[in-house]
């Protein structure tokens, strides 16, 4: 069964309709879930002006269930839901992606609060609202969410870029954003020198990496594990992904890349 209430949505033109380059893009959402009605009409009242979209939802089980199509979005989420606790549909929305949460409760539950803010919540009010300072937090969740989906999609690009890599090219990508020499990649490898620098011009091209450095931040970011001075590398306190190191063959290398 859907929502008991129906979402009052802004009727006004929005930016996020415009047309950009000759695309349309989408609206950015606030997703309100909960039994207060005037709270849902309020706040699509305040946000009108900043051309922001509310869809409201009584249950949990309507807003897992729902597609969501938005451009950027946020969850204000009530603290007591019909079907299960706000705290337990955050930890359920844990294990994949979700939109910035702001709590809302009738009441001031300083447990739950902490609970919720410890869990990755970004603000908690309580009843009367300070509609400034929500809607205030609103527009931060909504900046957070579209460079949170920005760097899915530049992510995503990336991985696109590596699946094209033939298994020889994965085997060279790791040794050349170490900083080995192409002597020393080429032994390691077992080949000479003139096939791995066709390796790796080949990395290069299929990357769309401008530079060396451009290689390193693209292999940072796909947590590709990386050799140098013939051990594999950790830095797990630099955003380096991490990886064990490890001895023996040459093919070490490839253990977080197939």
């Amino acid at each position: 069964m859907k929502a008991a209430f129906t979402p009052v949505h802004p009727k006004i033109p929005s930016r996020n309709r415009d047309s950009v380059n000759g695309s349309v893009q989408r609206r950015e959402v606030v997703y309100l879930l909960g039994n207060n009605v005037c709270c849902h009409e309020t706040l699509s009242q305040h946000l009108a002006e900043f051309q922001v979209e509310v869809v409201g939802f009584r249950y949990a089980r309507d807003y897992v269930e729902h597609i969501r199509t938005d451009g950027g979005s946020c969850l204000i989420l009530d603290l007591p839901l019909p079907d299960m606790s706000g705290i337990d549909l955050q930890r359920q929305l844990a294990a994949a992606g979700h939109p910035p949460i702001i709590f809302v409760s009738e009441s001031c539950d300083v447990p739950y609060s902490v609970q919720a803010m410890k869990a990755g919540a970004l603000d908690f009010f309580t009843h009367p609202f300070d509609w400034p300072a929500l809607i205030d937090s609103v527009q931060t969740a909504l900046v957070q969410d579209r460079k949170l989906r920005q760097r899915r999609a530049e992510l995503e690009k990336l991985r696109e870029r590596l699946s094209r890599l033939t298994p020889r090219e994965r085997e060279v990508l790791p040794l050349v954003v170490g900083g080995l020499l192409n002597k020393q990649a080429a032994s390691v490898l077992g080949i000479s020198e003139v096939t791995l620098q066709i390796h790796r011009s080949q990395v290069m091209r299929k990357m769309q990496a401008e530079s060396l450095a451009d290689l390193v931040r693209m292999a940072i970011k796909l947590r590709i594990p990386y050799r140098r001075n013939g051990e594999m590398s950790s830095h797990t306190d630099t955003n380096v992904p991490f990886f064990t190191q490890q001895s023996g063959s040459r093919r070490e290398t490839l253990s977080g890349m197939r």
